[in-house]
């Protein structure tokens, strides 16, 4: 699946009204950890089934980042029928980040 950008007027239809499990990459552009993960995040997403990849960009949604409790980037939270059920900060390395967005998945 392609890892799609969307902002906070598209947050709610995209993320917390899927009947699919999302995750959703909260970055910037000037983040050195948040260039070095979105390959992964980009490969990931064509690899996992049953999770929905997206990407907010911080800089440009910064009411959404406040009011989504996002304190430091790289950070990566998995949604679940509207609810938060993980948050991963900083980068990862791939083997790890796979294995708990699978397990968030679930």
């Amino acid at each position: 699946m392609e890892v799609k950008n969307i902002t906070e007027s598209e947050f709610e239809n995209e993320v917390l009204k899927s009947k699919d499990p999302v995750v959703v990459d909260f970055w910037a552009p000037w983040c050195g950890p948040c260039k070095m993960i979105a390959p992964i995040f980009e490969k990931l997403a064509k690899e996992i089934d049953g999770l929905k990849f997206v990407k907010v960009n911080v800089d440009e949604n910064t009411k959404l980042a406040h009011n989504q409790g996002i304190m430091g980037i790289p950070c990566m939270v998995v949604y679940k029928s509207g609810e938060e059920v993980e948050r991963i900060v900083g980068f990862q390395q791939e083997s790890v980040l796979r294995e708990k967005l699978i397990k968030a998945a679930k």
